[in-house]
């Protein structure tokens, strides 16, 4: 039973990795896109930097819940 709900746990942890690479890629690549097709000054340039900034710090909080949740499983 322990070993069917680590197994579990696993897969949950594999699978917010998997989506927190996503988001870091996308997040990325639309932010050099969006440099690539705003101009620097203008109000969208600001907007897509802010976008850009909120998905990393979500996929840093993320990231760092699966590295305690796998510290503690450790233990």
């Amino acid at each position: 039973m322990a070993s069917r709900k680590n197994e579990e746990s696993d897969m949950s942890q594999a699978r917010q990795a998997r989506v927190v690479a996503i988001v870091i890629a996308v997040a990325g690549a639309l932010w050099v896109a969006a440099q690539w097709l705003v101009e620097p000054t203008s109000r969208y340039a600001a907007l897509f930097d802010l976008m850009a900034l909120a998905a990393f710090i979500w996929a840093f909080a993320v990231t760092w819940r699966i590295w305690r949740r796998t510290r503690r499983q450790e233990r």
